[in-house]
């Protein structure tokens, strides 16, 4: 899980953004792991990429 809080002092609230992150598990992994190799791309690109905002 991936969790990020942001205050913004300007508008005077807060930010919380939490993500499970499932992609590496089951067949959306198999999947960019396929793809990145009929790309030519190294096998876990992307994969343990954290995509958190802000």
């Amino acid at each position: 899980m991936h969790l990020t809080v942001r205050f913004g002092a300007r508008t005077d609230t807060v930010l919380a953004i939490s993500a499970l992150d499932n992609l590496t598990k089951g067949a959306s992994g198999a999947a960019v792991q396929n793809m990145n190799l009929l790309l030519g791309l190294p096998e876990t690109t992307g994969l343990p990429a954290v995509g958190v905002y802000p």
